[in-house]
């Protein structure tokens, strides 16, 4: 989930419930509030508890809350996840420790610390491109082995190859959920589970069609929602996620297009114009009032 901010740059509590709902009522199966999607490193910690007790007030048991509380100290990464426990978050969502690029060793028990500090399920965000650092399979093999409650990870990896051998090595009930829109009907046909979605803030209906149907083996009709969808799964990524959707979900009036820096509004009225040849001919439900509100 994108984190909505006013023009003063407060978080927009009206809108982000808005937000909340109409995930829901298009029959999500989960929300992820303070991921890299939530512009999480520009918040503050209170916020970011705040953030994730909305979450969990709102989805009111309707749907599991999977928190992003990692970071690139696992004692701050710790804290955040004992937070989130108590709140009442259903998981929480680790990535990468970032900058620090640390070993394998490292990478081990940094997770390995946080899945002993929490009694609710961990799931372990594997993203090189904005970490440094590669989550490889024979150390999630060992986590998973040895932790009942890392049960699953988010790959953003780029690598369909290294999520194929995943998928080989991991354990019966180790969900393999894929972080890049783009390759979420490939990851389910090779053996996935779902998908962490950046375009869902918008269209969580249609991304729900896909993976469904993706995962009934109605592999054409999950192609063809696929096929309808690409434009958009490019437009997020013409610049840093999540400029672009954020940008995108303005258009539509769900949020202001305002973001902490050093995120930034879209750099070129060309990129601009690509985000909103992607919104044309899709079904995007529009917010006709005014959808600022006071903190």
């Amino acid at each position: 989930m994108i984190t909505p901010f006013t023009s003063t740059g407060a978080i927009d509590i009206g809108a982000f419930k808005r937000l909340v709902e109409y995930q829901i009522e298009s029959g999500i199966n989960g929300l992820v509030p303070c991921g890299t999607t939530g512009e999480s490193s520009t918040l503050s910690h209170d916020e970011h508890d705040r953030v994730i007790a909305l979450t969990v007030q709102y989805a009111d048991g309707r749907v599991p809350v999977i928190a992003g509380t990692g970071s690139n100290s696992t004692a701050e990464a710790i804290q955040l996840s004992q937070h989130a426990e108590q709140a009442g978050v259903d998981a929480v969502l680790l990535v990468n420790p970032y900058y620090v690029k640390p070993t394998q060793k490292g990478l081990y028990l940094h997770f390995k610390s946080i899945a002993e500090a929490v009694s609710i399920p961990c799931i372990p965000y594997n993203i090189q491109s904005r970490t440094g650092v590669n989550l490889e399979n024979e150390t999630l093999f060992k986590l998973m082995s040895e932790h009942n409650n890392i049960v699953g990870v988010k790959e953003a990896s780029g690598s369909l190859e290294q999520m194929k051998k995943l998928i080989q090595m991991r354990h019966e009930n180790f969900h393999l959920l894929c972080g890049d829109d783009n390759m979420t009907v490939d990851l389910i046909e090779a053996g996935g589970n779902g998908v962490v979605s950046v375009a869902a803030n918008l269209v969580p209906g249609k991304m729900k069609e896909m993976v469904h149907s993706a995962l009934a083996g109605d592999m054409e009709q999950a192609r063809e929602i696929e096929r309808q969808l690409m434009p958009l799964f490019k437009a997020t990524f013409i610049e840093t996620n999540p400029i672009p959707i954020k940008t995108a979900m303005a258009m539509k009036g769900w949020c202001l297009e305002y973001f902490r820096l050093p995120m930034c509004p879209i750099s070129s009225e060309e990129n601009y114009q690509v985000i909103k040849a992607a919104l044309e001919g899709l079904e995007i439900e529009a917010v006709k009032d005014d959808i600022e509100k006071k903190d």
